[in-house]
């Protein structure tokens, strides 16, 4: 090695060292209730409270309803359900499973939630392991999970919601989101052959069937998303003689009515009128 470069590489590696958590000792959740994982560093970066509240999603209290009941019991540490939440984009599936948690976790102090990336989905069953004896309850998070990567993906998240010789943790409930029912990614098979195709669609259609509690959102109507525009305005102390007609000349413009839709559109009447979001 040039001896020149000794040093620096030294370097590298005692920052890296700083920069990793210590081998064997356990993450700590009590700076926050919502957290990050990066199963990389095999650390848990804490995150600021959602905002939203819960009675701010409009036209989806049926499935608030059964999601919130189903949290609740998981609190309480009677049985529940693995949930997804799938549906068409901007219904709000990511929105009312951040909101609901909070309004659990406000009167739950040991409820934590854990929001893993989707490409990661194969760090489940460590993350599962990490998790299994602590005397927190976690809810584990995956929003927009779909199985771009195969099959691999799917029986890594079969192997963590079944947990192995052990059984699955009674302190993790799995929460995904998605925009297809059986998480397969569009376009799903292609140059794979008959076989491998009908085997990879066999194993990630049975991962869905893994989540005892499927909540659908379905398209937003007109009524329900000029409710949820009039909802939104009304909370934030937002007044315009002629909402409606402009909330429906943005959703023509986005070529979509949606919860998502009609947030951005607030964003865009707040800004005008000068006021600030707490998101």
């Amino acid at each position: 090695m040039d001896d020149a470069l000794k040093p620096v590489l030294e370097r590298i590696a005692d920052a890296l060292e700083r920069l990793a958590p210590p081998a064997g000792v356990p993450p700590v959740f009590d700076q926050a209730r919502l957290f990050r994982h990066d199963p990389g560093a095999n650390a848990f970066h804490p995150a600021p409270d959602y905002p939203l509240p819960l009675d701010a999603l409009v036209g989806v209290e049926r499935q608030k309803e059964r999601f919130v009941q189903n949290l609740e019991r998981f609190a309480a540490g009677l049985p529940s359900n693995h949930a997804l939440l799938w549906g068409v984009r901007g219904t709000g599936k990511s929105s009312l499973a951040k909101a609901a948690f909070m309004a659990v976790a406000g009167k739950t102090p040991d409820l934590k939630l854990v929001e893993v990336d989707r490409d990661q989905v194969t760090e489940l069953p460590a993350l599962f392991d990490t998790l299994r004896d602590r005397t927190e309850r976690f809810v584990v998070l995956c929003d927009d999970l779909s199985f771009e990567e195969g099959a691999a993906a799917a029986k890594a998240l079969k192997s963590a919601l079944e947990g192995g010789v052990s059984g699955p943790p009674k302190n993790v409930l799995f929460v995904a989101t998605s925009n297809r029912r059986h998480l397969m990614p569009r376009g799903h098979g292609e140059d794979r052959g008959l076989i491998a195709t009908a085997e990879d669609a066999e194993e990630e259609v049975s991962v869905s069937d893994r989540f005892g509690l499927w909540i659908g959102f379905p398209p937003m109507d007109q009524p329900t998303y000029l409710a949820a525009v009039t909802t939104y305005a009304e909370r934030f102390g937002l007044t315009t003689p002629d909402l409606d007609r402009r909330a429906l000349q943005w959703a023509q413009l986005r070529g979509a009515r949606s919860g998502r839709v009609a947030w951005q559109f607030i964003r865009e009447l707040a800004g005008e009128l000068g006021k600030d979001l707490p998101l």
